[in-house]
């Protein structure tokens, strides 16, 4: 029975160089001079940093145009709130956001069911869903449906057997 696979998956190593070209332009920058602007890289998080809001959104904005220079989908990033840092600082925390959590993974699976094709079932496996039908055929409608609906995660199609 042909099948694939749904995942949501982060390239850890294009965040990484992203990170470096947006640390980089940040401290190089005439506008972020002065500034105590920083962008840094965590294990599973990104942290930013400046004096005032404005210059912390900036920030934000360089990174998210590396990330994107690198396709690496904003998506898989959860912003949270700007908050007051030590000495007159705001910061600003993302996480990397990999796997399909169990809420997202039952609006796949609603959304695969609610397309009415016949003979295809979905399954959930930890942080991913797999995909099967009778026909390729109907897998390919499938995956050509996901990649026109908004899940609010990156949605990577892959390990299709036949």
């Amino acid at each position: 029975m042909p099948s694939f696979d749904i995942s949501s998956e982060v390239d850890h190593q294009e965040v990484t160089n992203a990170m470096d070209q947006a640390a980089r332009e940040v401290s190089t920058r005439f506008d972020f001079r002065d500034t105590n602007s920083a962008a840094e890289l965590g294990d599973g998080t990104i942290t930013i940093r400046s004096m005032s809001e404005d210059r912390l959104r900036a920030v934000r904005q360089v990174v998210e145009e590396k990330l994107v220079r690198r396709k690496v989908s904003l998506k898989a990033l959860d912003w949270g709130n700007i908050e007051p840092a030590s000495g007159g600082t705001v910061r600003q925390v993302a996480t990397l956001v990999a796997g399909i959590s169990s809420d997202k993974a039952r609006d796949v699976n609603k959304f695969v069911k609610g397309l009415g094709l016949k003979g295809v079932q979905t399954q959930t496996q930890g942080e991913q869903v797999r995909v099967m039908a009778k026909k390729r055929d109907q897998l390919q409608t499938v995956i050509a449906e996901l990649k026109g609906h908004d899940f609010g995660i990156p949605i990577d199609t892959g390990n299709f057997r036949d």
